[in-house]
């Protein structure tokens, strides 16, 4: 599949959003820092810029962005209405939340800002799986296919949430960053292990179609020798990255080494010398891996019509 960049954006931005607010209902609810203290007002004003930006990034992925509200008319069978209806609402509760904060508002009872944190949990892991079941319903594409999908989706997310809110704990509240970095780290080290379970998975995929079952013919040896047009279609264009086999398996490293060790390593280094510096960049870092992986994961989607399109001898 072609990786559009306002969807690797979206998908990467508002997962930052989503593991960062999980950061701070976590902290309020095990009771690390009171109520109402700086990191829950600045850290749900960044979480809800990140997932703004996300908003912002999906726009330029539609061919007429006019109609955007008309995504939502589906939710009742699309995944991706869900999402169009639940992100919004999720943002809702962000801005209520850090409000809440910043208002003084009390901790426990219904309108609380612990209840409504404990909402916005709830509509965090709703956008999760509505993000990954968008792509993981798709049973044409085997590599997408997959649980995977959305436990990868989820914990993305939550790792880089979790980093930032480390970098950011380090400036605004000192007292938190050992807590979160240990979280930060069991996390990334968690969708290390889910990632790599589906990368040996879909190295061991085969198609389910061919040439032969494609155009219905049995003949054992089709020779292709045109692609079908004299020109580019939308059928290269969107379902065929169009990228050497080489770049791809460049990104795939790429990203396997800036999403886990060298984060890791520089949050180990910012710990044991006291650098905030290194804690942000440790967030920098991952992030920028982040972007790589979700590249690769478009990428590595391999379209049954591209048989056709792809193959010219």
């Amino acid at each position: 599949m072609h990786p559009a960049w306002s969807v690797i954006l979206l998908t990467t931005l508002i997962g930052v959003g989503q593991g960062l607010f999980a950061a701070l209902v976590a902290v309020q609810a095990l009771e690390l820092v009171p109520p109402g203290a700086a990191f829950y007002r600045f850290g749900a004003a960044l979480a809800f810029a990140f997932l703004a930006a996300g908003l912002i990034a999906s726009f330029f992925h539609l061919g007429r962005p006019e109609r955007a509200w008309r995504t939502a008319a589906m939710w009742r069978t699309s995944w991706l209405s869900r999402e169009v209806v639940v992100l919004p609402a999720f943002m809702a509760c962000v801005v209520a939340y850090g409000l809440g904060h910043a208002l003084g508002w009390p901790a426990s009872g219904p309108l609380g800002t612990l209840a409504i944190g404990t909402l916005g949990i709830v509509l965090c892991a709703a956008l999760f799986v509505c993000t990954g079941m968008i792509y993981a319903c798709l049973r044409f594409l085997q590599e997408w296919h997959s649980p995977l999908t959305i436990v990868n989706y989820a914990l993305f997310g939550c790792a880089s949430g979790l980093m930032l809110a480390t970098g950011f704990a380090a400036l605004v509240e000192p007292a938190l960053v050992r807590p979160l970095a240990a979280w930060a780290a069991g996390l990334t080290l968690a969708v290390l292990a889910t990632r790599t379970a589906s990368l040996v998975r879909n190295a061991r995929l085969k198609p389910k179609s061919t040439l032969q079952t494609a155009i219905g013919v049995k003949h054992p040896r089709i020779v292709q020798t045109s692609q079908g047009f004299m020109g580019g279609s939308f059928n290269t264009r969107e379902f065929f990255h169009g990228a050497p086999q080489g770049l791809v398996r460049s990104i795939r490293w790429t990203f396997l080494v800036a999403v886990f060790p060298v984060p890791l390593a520089l949050l180990a280094a910012g710990l044991a010398w006291q650098a905030p510096v290194l804690l942000v960049a440790a967030f920098l870092v991952q992030y920028g891996g982040l972007l790589a992986e979700r590249w690769f994961f478009f990428a590595q989607a391999n379209h049954p019509q591209n048989l056709y399109y792809q193959r010219i001898s």
